[in-house]
């Protein structure tokens, strides 16, 4: 990761951005300072709560049920409508999912599942903790998600592949319908990760519709945010009583349980509060997706003739733009500009999982992966948040400008 916006999966210190009522549009003056007088920094990431929100937790804490309860089903059930997919089950985060999602499958001791190398280290580790070996296959450098065609060779040569991991990296969709077809051909499960692709789609469908299930990620710099938390979605009622038992230690999911264990679990719980904020998110994901593809675009055109890859959208995919993220052979130059114009920015993913120091033990940490071994060293993620005002992505795109045009 970078070291000007740490991890989003795990920086605290993003709770101090969060502002209280913010809208997704941009505001009317277009000031080129603040009130002090001081230029503005752009950030790369503005998490916010609405006044909705704050009223349905001030319901939640009158009540005085804070656990999981009425309030965490509700946003279960209006999830899977929203995703369209028959079942839900809350977690306490986007990892908490992807690991009782797998277990809900049934991995098994040393069970190997194919997942992308160039992800937040969630993915990997959450087969690693259920019990299997992550297996890494090479990503398409033009989409940064798992490339089929490196799939089919690994599954070529090995025996022992039971299931997918692919990635929805950046809030771009993996190319679903190819691995799925490999999927059927070698029977084998998917599970998606779909923590950075809230609401994106392909061939007309919302991720978490296409694989056995799909995991969510509601952390705050998320397109949708319940401050921690996550989201298994699945169309098999047997994942989703499986699911739902592990979360609650295992207990029976039919509300008769009481103190008896059926099977291994933990707490993974989601609690009523978060749910209460992820249901007011839920609300307004629509829009501020809208408004993160307008910053996109209008990164598209200021940008379309500078020597740097923007972010591709294949014809039949719709991408939401957890980032917006640029690639080119000079990125710390790059990222040093606007670090002194003040906009903040962000490496995703700087270190490729198998080259981590947590994973030099796993069999196919030598693989050679060169296409997440050159986009680690080429990306850079700019401000695309639905915050941005005006001025915002103005001054981020001149800096860009700016970059490359005065050298």
């Amino acid at each position: 990761m970078t070291d000007t916006e740490p991890n989003p999966e795990g920086d605290a210190s993003v709770e101090a951005a969060t502002s209280v009522g913010a809208g997704t549009e941009a505001v009317d003056a277009d000031p080129e300072l603040d009130r002090d007088g001081a230029s503005t920094p752009v950030p790369i990431a503005d998490p916010e709560l609405s006044a909705d929100a704050i009223e349905r937790v001030a319901s939640i804490l009158e009540a005085g049920r804070l656990a999981d309860g009425p309030e965490v089903r509700a946003f279960e059930e209006e999830f899977a409508d929203y995703c369209g997919t028959a079942a839900a089950v809350a977690t306490a985060n986007g990892t908490t999912a992807l690991h009782a999602a797998l277990e809900a499958i049934g991995l098994e001791a040393g069970d190997a599942v194919i997942t992308s190398p160039f992800s937040f280290v969630a993915s990997a580790n959450a087969i690693r903790l259920a019990g299997g070996t992550p297996v890494f296959a090479d990503i398409d450098p033009e989409t940064y998600t798992l490339d089929p065609a490196d799939v089919e060779r690994v599954l070529n040569e090995r025996n022992d592949i039971v299931g997918l991991l692919p990635v929805h990296l950046y809030g771009l969709p993996a190319d679903m319908p190819a691995l799925c077809e490999l999927a059927a051909a070698h029977d084998l499960f998917v599970v998606e990760d779909a923590c950075q692709a809230h609401g994106a789609k392909i061939d007309g469908r919302r991720v978490g519709e296409f694989g056995d299930a799909a995991c969510f990620s509601f952390y705050p710099t998320k397109n949708m945010t319940t401050g921690e938390g996550g989201m298994i979605v699945t169309d098999r009622d047997d994942i989703a009583a499986r699911a739902a038992s592990y979360v609650n230690h295992g207990r029976e999911t039919d509300g008769t349980g009481g103190y008896e264990h059926v099977a291994l679990g933990h707490n993974y719980r989601l609690t009523s509060v978060a749910a209460a904020i992820g249901r007011t998110q839920l609300e307004r994901l629509p829009a501020c997706n809208r408004a993160r593809r307008e910053h996109a675009a209008y990164y598209d055109d200021r940008l379309a003739d500078l020597p740097l890859q923007t972010p591709t959208e294949p014809a039949n995919a719709r991408h939401v733009y957890h980032q917006y993220t640029v690639r080119t052979d000079d990125r710390d130059a790059l990222e040093s500009t606007l670090s002194d114009r003040e906009v903040q920015t962000g490496v995703y993913y700087e270190t490729p999982i198998h080259r981590q120091p947590a994973y030099e033990t796993v069999s196919t940490a030598a693989a050679s992966l060169p296409q997440a071994e050159r986009a680690a060293a080429d990306v850079l993620s700019l401000p695309v948040h639905p915050g941005l005002t005006e001025r915002d992505r103005r001054t981020v795109a001149e800096a860009v400008r700016d970059h490359f045009t005065t050298q």
